[in-house]
């Protein structure tokens, strides 16, 4: 991590308080150099004294408990590859560490939308799986219905068919949805709903066009 990439700030936090630069304490100024040396208790003592405020971070970016120690746990990695980096010209060591851990909870938070995004237009979403009683015409109905549906959410407009195959399909939580397209809570209920309906009509070919 170069200066510059630990100088940027995520938008997701404007407003927050800047961590409040200073110079390096005493055990800070220890510790890094002791975990430069390899000393794997200097860095056992480092990750426990800034866990907390990391974590805080990446449960923001994550809004769950288990995700966000995942995240937690790759920052401490990344900040780990890259402590010869350091220099006290940057500003202080714990602005420069929680610097680094926005921009990793940044790229996480971004890769992750691209690929819930991406996940949407995939057709394996709709698969069938015959159940093992199904007879050949009842597999058959059960295709043409997941063909008519694939069909009524391309209709869709985009704004409707994300959030509702990112609930419906792949069972994202509201938050986790309204997170990965970056629209207010209340705007991914009511996207839904209205999804919802307008894949009715299509299916059913009360829109004027039949599927």
């Amino acid at each position: 991590m170069n200066g510059r990439s630990a100088e940027r700030v995520s938008p997701s936090l404007e407003g927050t308080p800047a961590e409040t630069p200073g110079p390096l304490s005493d055990s800070d100024i220890d510790l890094l150099e002791r975990c430069r040396r390899g000393d794997e208790a200097a860095w056992r003592d480092l990750v426990s004294r800034h866990t907390r405020k990391v974590f805080a971070l990446a449960y923001r970016f994550t809004g769950r408990a288990d995700e966000a120690e995942d995240l937690t746990q790759e920052i401490f990695v990344k900040l780990y590859q890259g402590l010869d980096r350091y220099e006290g010209s940057v500003g202080s060591f714990p602005a420069w560490l929680m610097a680094v851990a926005r921009n990793h909870a940044i790229d996480s938070y971004r890769r992750r939308r691209e690929e819930h995004l991406r996940r949407v237009d995939e057709p394996a979403l709709l698969e069938v799986t015959p159940a093992a009683e199904d007879g050949p015409f009842k597999t058959l109905e059960r295709e043409e219905r997941a063909r008519l549906v694939h069909r009524g959410l391309r209709s869709l407009p985009a704004e409707l068919r994300e959030p509702l195959i990112l609930f419906d399909l792949q069972g994202v939580p509201y938050g986790e949805v309204a997170r990965t397209l970056g629209v207010p809570l209340g705007t991914v209920k009511s996207r839904i709903n209205r999804g919802r309906l307008e894949l009715a009509k299509r299916i059913l070919g009360r829109s004027g066009s039949r599927p």
